[in-house]
């Protein structure tokens, strides 16, 4: 059963990242499809960390949003805990939940039943997870978190990929954009390539301004 199961979550997810150029479509469709797929979900809401920043990129359903917005406001709850601390985190019944009181308290005022929290990724200071919320206390059983815990993983492995994939896009991006920054000043000041790297470098350092967004600059000013 276990293995059917991991099996149809595998090919859910394969197909999810061949759809998804994009980290926000990605967690989109991640997002959407956890949803259907997990017994129980009504909304969902991705959590990510990034250099201590707190971010909401995805919400489906208006209630998986004011979740997220309760645990800024009160600086607690279980979706950025899920997330730093790589643990899945099930709140059964949010009328009882004692370790976030506050955000317990707000949660169950607005209709939120319960909440099943998945860690996505971790990849150095940055961190993400997968919540998933019920308006119906204990609306999230064994057979559920064990579908909930089988997705994430999957998912975990399909968002790294477009990461990488984006991190790839923007590196060769930012090499195209030096390398025309770099031709401009070498026919400009008519220096060879390695004065005309020397310079943009010179200039990023100088200025405290990335090397790529002088290039820009410079691009943008047009030859003279």
């Amino acid at each position: 059963m276990i293995s059917e199961q991991s099996f149809r979550m595998a090919e859910i997810v394969r197909e999810l990242r061949a759809q998804s150029d994009d980290t926000e479509e990605i967690l989109r469709a991640i997002s959407k499809t956890a949803v259907d797929s997990v017994p129980g979900a009504e909304y969902a809401s991705v959590t990510l960390v990034t250099a201590g920043q707190i971010e909401t990129p995805v919400i489906v359903g208006d209630l998986a949003g004011k979740s997220d917005n309760l645990q800024r406001e009160f600086d607690e709850g279980p979706c950025v805990r899920s997330a730093i601390d790589d643990v899945t985190i099930l709140i059964d019944d949010m009328r009882h939940e004692q370790r976030w009181p506050r955000y317990a308290a707000a949660a169950a005022e607005l209709g939120i039943g319960s909440v099943a929290c998945f860690c996505l990724y971790i990849e150095g200071r940055d961190f993400g997870a997968l919540n998933l919320l019920s308006s119906t206390p204990h609306g999230f059983d064994v057979d559920a978190m064990g579908i909930g815990e089988l997705f994430a993983a999957h998912c975990a492995t399909a968002f790294s990929a477009v990461r990488e994939k984006e991190q790839l896009r923007a590196a060769l991006n930012s090499r195209d954009l030096i390398g025309q920054a770099k031709g401009m000043i070498m026919e400009r000041y008519r220096i060879d390539a390695d004065a005309a790297f020397r310079l943009l470098a010179r200039l990023s350092q100088d200025s405290n301004i990335k090397l790529v967004d002088v290039a820009v600059q410079i691009i943008e000013s047009g030859p003279e």
